[in-house]
């Protein structure tokens, strides 16, 4: 990666206009760990460097000068040479101000680390108040960030709390992350399966925000399962078992939590830098060494389409590279929801047949490739054909099965939910929707059926709304299915007396039927790695 720095309004300030709150809406997760290791005293695993710093401070320490390369740049004004305050730095221009820092974003300069530190540490603070770090971050949507700015935020923002201490456990500990689909229940079966083929998967996951679903909603839909747990019961767990589930503390990264809070209301989620800083600096503070990434495109993703996801992704693998870990991403679409259920404890039900060797071939085939990257950047296999084996084999054994079984009984859930999906509570009442005519299906909008979802009471609009975890939608007819005037093309599962009729309506209008079967679509669209290498294969 070249050391060229482009710090003004054709940067990738707010690439990705549709990227939305959930690709980092995990900022606003319930709690989960408690203490952990000092943010101060705490390793992050990579390559070493030295005097015992972070990679991310290696990488700070190691940048040239930064504002050597910073452009003038003059707003409303009639000299072309003048200078706004702030636009141009040098030895005079250390030891700006906050205000004068805020001005310099504005103006379109690049920031050194520790201005960017500064920030984020007056904000916590309190000398910077929340309208002026909302006027950086407005700035910053419209001038962007640079890498290194990025990386220097993302360490800011880690370094605000607590980092998790998982030296104790063995092996290439790896995580998985997603910017958020309707349906996207793969974290509740990857998360044990990855684990049962030998690879350590410590995972801070959110909750639902919005039309998409969250992990953490899904997984207490299982009678007692515990998401907020210490940082050594945490830790213990993922040595005993291969893997543990927890919600984000306010411990982690509570800068994230604060930024995020100002984001929401100042319409600044949408910016790429942004929002790679909020998903790295959660994920750095789980002490994982490589990450996988599902950046979702469609309908019901917050990327809309393939170059805003391409974009978000490709600074997401640099920016976590940087900080010294390895990264992959995989593009995966996202226009139809994933698997047929939509919803909390149907999804856990449906996640938890992949382990049994069943589910939907495209909830299957999305946990497989997600699962042999996270096998090749875990060491496991040397590559995604021997990958698939051991995940498959970890499925026939039942070595899945019980690794979820252990993983659920050590976060205070009842294990026997894996084998009997009864013991998940499922609104009692069904609703079918019939077909109107004979035809193919060819479009299952996954942001109507999403927002269906969440008016059953199956999501929130709000980060302190409660979901209900027995209301649902079964998507029976995926895009490509024949159906028949009469047949199903959905199922609600709805509490007795609940006025359904809107949503009836809104979940028959996802469907557009045709005479003719439409184009089959991949699931995987793209992969993109540090070298920028598309295609099946690791690393």
């Amino acid at each position: 990666m070249g050391t060229a720095r482009a710090c003004d309004p054709d940067a990738d300030a707010g690439a990705g206009a549709d990227a939305g709150a959930g690709a980092d809406a995990d900022a606003d997760a319930g709690g989960g760990a408690g203490a952990g290791a000092d943010a101060g005293s705490a390793t992050i695993s990579g390559d070493p460097a030295p005097n015992g710093a972070s990679p991310l401070e290696h990488e700070l320490a190691n940048t040239p000068s930064l504002r050597a390369r910073q452009r003038a740049r003059t707003i409303g004004s009639n000299d072309s040479n003048a200078l706004r305050p702030g636009a141009m730095g040098g030895p005079s221009m250390q030891g700006r101000t906050l205000v004068e820092l805020i001005a310099a974003k504005r103006d379109g300069a690049c920031l050194d680390p520790t201005e960017i530190a500064r920030l984020v540490q007056a904000l916590m603070t309190g000398e910077l108040a929340d309208y002026q770090m909302a006027a950086w971050l407005m700035a910053v949507f419209f001038r962007g960030l640079d890498d290194e700015e990025t990386v220097a935020l993302t360490d800011a923002m880690l370094r605000s709390g607590r980092v998790l201490d998982l030296d104790g456990v063995s092996g290439i500990k790896v995580d998985k992350h997603s910017t958020g689909g309707v349906g996207d229940k793969v974290s509740i079966a990857l998360a044990p399966l990855v684990a049962a083929c030998g690879v350590p998967v410590p995972m801070v996951s959110g909750r639902g925000l919005g039309h998409t679903g969250g992990t953490l909603d899904k997984l207490e839909a299982i009678p007692g399962f515990r998401t907020q747990l210490t940082a050594e019961d945490f830790a213990r767990i993922v040595r005993e078992v291969g893997c543990c589930m927890i919600g984000q503390t306010a411990e982690i990264a509570p800068a994230d939590k604060r930024i995020y809070a100002l984001r929401d209301v100042t319409a600044t989620v949408e910016c790429i830098p942004l929002i790679v800083a909020s998903i790295l600096s959660k994920k750095l503070a789980e002490g994982i060494d490589a990450l996988v990434l599902d950046v979702k495109v469609g309908s019901g993703a917050f990327m809309k389409d393939l170059p805003s996801a391409r974009a978000l992704a490709g600074a997401l693998v640099r920016v976590g590279t940087r900080a010294g870990k390895r990264v992959v991403a995989l593009l995966t679409d996202m226009q139809a929801p994933l698997g047929v259920a939509v919803g909390n404890a149907v999804e856990t039900r449906e996640a938890l047949d992949i382990l049994l060797g069943g589910g939907p071939a495209d909830l299957l085939e999305c946990t497989l490739c997600l699962g042999a990257s996270m096998l090749c950047l875990g060491r496991a296999a040397s590559d995604e054909a021997e990958a698939r084996v051991k995940l498959a084999d970890a499925i026939a054994s039942g070595r899945a099965v019980r690794t979820a079984e252990r993983m659920i009984e050590a976060q205070g859930g009842d294990p026997r939910v894996v084998a009997d999906h009864a013991r998940l509570p499922v609104a009692p009442e069904e609703i079918v929707i019939e077909s109107p005519r004979d035809g193919f299906v060819v479009q299952v909008d996954a942001l109507v059926i999403g927002l269906a979802a969440v008016a059953m009471g199956a999501g929130r609009t709000r980060a302190d709304q409660q979901v209900d975890h027995g209301v649902g939608i079964l998507v029976d007819k995926k895009r490509g299915a024949q159906v028949a005037r009469g047949e199903p093309l959905a199922r609600l599962r709805v509490r007795a007396g609940s006025d359904t009729g809107p949503i009836v309506e809104r979940v028959r209008g996802a469907f557009d039927l045709a005479d003719t079967a439409p184009a089959s679509c991949p699931l995987v669209l793209d992969r993109i790695d540090v070298s920028s290498t598309r295609g099946p294969g690791c690393d």
